[in-house]
């Protein structure tokens, strides 16, 4: 059986999720010190699907977004991608998945200063020793609307402009899901909205699955779901709320 064969029955045995947690418990220090950022979350996300995730500060939802992602390891509980248990992986056997099934956005773009915009989205695929072709990454920075802008610095960039190159890094290897964390939270309004209508089209024309950490109701009004975290448990879940309804659950929640 090929590999990929191997992953489309694993998922079918496993109810077809793309990213999955059960019983997830995260804690950070010792004792009476002891910090209880997540506390036995299980969760699904179906492929081809946009999901938020919010909640209060300290709510646990980045650090559920990083245990999902594999950047942080659970206390206990266990992380399926597809078919695939990655909580137990020896580390290089996980960075190696990473770069294989997921793609990363954050707040702060973290692109390299002294490279191109195309030296920057090849960058993780060279490191990796599996550089995209100069066709590939010219395509992806065309897709997030750069095209021409390949030899320019993040420092001749808006701040839009570096998020779109950080999304173009995140997708020219073709991820089967997208982890955002914040990825509107430094930009203004208008220009949110477009990183989100790209985000929303790689779950619509690609199939690709997108969990994103926001704080904002309006760009959660974006996602198919939201689901909601408070201190450290999932309490709630909406389905294709309007931004009005996200701001009065999260008052009530005290975010």
């Amino acid at each position: 059986m090929t590999t990929a064969a191997a992953t489309a029955a694993s998922d079918v045995a496993t109810g077809g999720a793309a990213l999955s947690a059960e019983g997830l418990h995260r804690e950070y220090g010792r004792g009476a010190a002891v910090v209880r950022a997540l506390r036995g979350v299980s969760v699904a996300f179906e492929a081809g699907t946009f999901t938020a995730v919010m909640g209060p500060s300290g709510s646990g939802k980045t650090t559920l977004l990083h245990c999902l992602a594999g950047m942080d390891r659970p206390t206990r509980g266990s992380v399926r991608w597809g078919g695939t248990e990655v909580t137990g992986l020896r580390e290089r056997r996980l960075a190696e998945l990473r770069r294989e099934r997921v793609g990363f956005v954050f707040q702060s773009f973290n692109l390299m200063p002294a490279m191109t915009a195309a030296q920057n989205v090849e960058l993780p695929g060279r490191l990796a020793g599996r550089p995209p072709g100069r066709g590939e990454v010219r395509a992806a920075l065309a897709r997030v609307g750069l095209a021409g802008r390949e030899r320019h610095r993040p420092g001749q960039l808006s701040g839009g402009q570096q998020q779109r190159v950080a999304i173009a890094r995140a997708l020219v290897s073709r991820p089967e899901v997208l982890f955002a964390d914040e990825p509107t939270g430094a930009l203004d309004r208008a220009t949110g909205r477009d990183i989100l209508d790209l985000l929303r089209a790689g779950v619509d024309l690609d199939g690709r699955t997108c969990v994103m950490v926001t704080h904002d109701p309006a760009a959660a009004e974006y996602a198919d779901r939201v689901l909601l975290l408070a201190d450290g448990l999932l309490i709630d879940e909406l389905l294709r709320p309007t931004a009005a309804q996200v701001a009065e659950r999260l008052s009530g929640l005290g975010g």
